[in-house]
């Protein structure tokens, strides 16, 4: 069976909006892309090496799919290696689109049903990079294996979150990690679909907290 793994580069407000360059993803009037390289980060960068060692397979969503097609079949620089490897895999694409996907080796994947039974078979694992779409059904149905945030000290503001509102309630039971001489926090997680709740020692009764529970009902606090 394969495993489905994601790499997530997020500032510290949960931004993982177009990291990569202005012309990554401006949608909604992000003016902020390529914030990741305006805070180099070469021990963040050494960190998810292992991640870019094939083989493996890409899982994508359609839109970073649009990136990627657009820009690593014609990469010839100094991540050559990487768009070599990234060229040779074989890419799962979750879109309802039927638009062409031109990009060798790519397959169109209709949904979660269907990538389910992808995840069951024969392969190397399927890495997600970019497609903040993916993680809430991922999360939901317990496909996703294990996820590396990292997080640098930057806040954007706005822009697309890894975890956006109705993302599945979500325990991150933390596996290993490391915080960069930058303040980069890189640390990988195994989702777990619960979230346990507590409370503080109660206080003793008082008419203070009387009253604020009887706002709340009323919906006036």
């Amino acid at each position: 069976m394969r495993k489905i793994v994601g790499t997530v580069f997020q500032s510290l407000d949960g931004v993982m909006q177009a990291p990569g360059g202005p012309s990554e993803d401006p949608t909604d009037g992000f003016a902020l892309g390529g914030w990741q390289f305006g805070f180099p980060d070469e021990e963040a960068g050494a960190a998810i090496g292992p991640s870019l060692m094939p083989p493996y397979s890409l899982l994508l969503g359609r839109r970073t799919y649009d990136i990627f097609a657009s820009y690593w079949p014609y990469h010839d620089g100094q991540d050559k290696e990487i768009a070599d490897d990234f060229n040779a895999a074989e890419k799962f694409v979750m879109t309802r689109h039927d638009a062409p996907l031109d990009w060798a080796g790519s397959r169109r994947v209709s949904g979660f049903d269907a990538l389910a039974e992808i995840k069951q078979g024969d392969g190397p694992d399927l890495q997600i990079w970019g497609s903040s779409t993916l993680y809430p059904g991922l999360i939901e149905r317990g496909m996703l294996d294990r996820l590396t945030i990292l997080t640098y000290p930057v806040v954007l503001g706005s822009g697309k979150r890894t975890f956006a509102p109705g993302s599945p309630p979500t325990t991150l039971r933390f596996e290993s990690g490391k915080t960069t001489s930058r303040g980069t926090a890189v640390a990988v997680f195994v989702p777990e679909l619960c979230v346990a709740t507590g409370e503080s020692p109660a206080a003793k009764a008082n008419a203070h907290e009387a009253k604020r529970q009887q706002a709340i009902a009323e919906g006036k606090w």
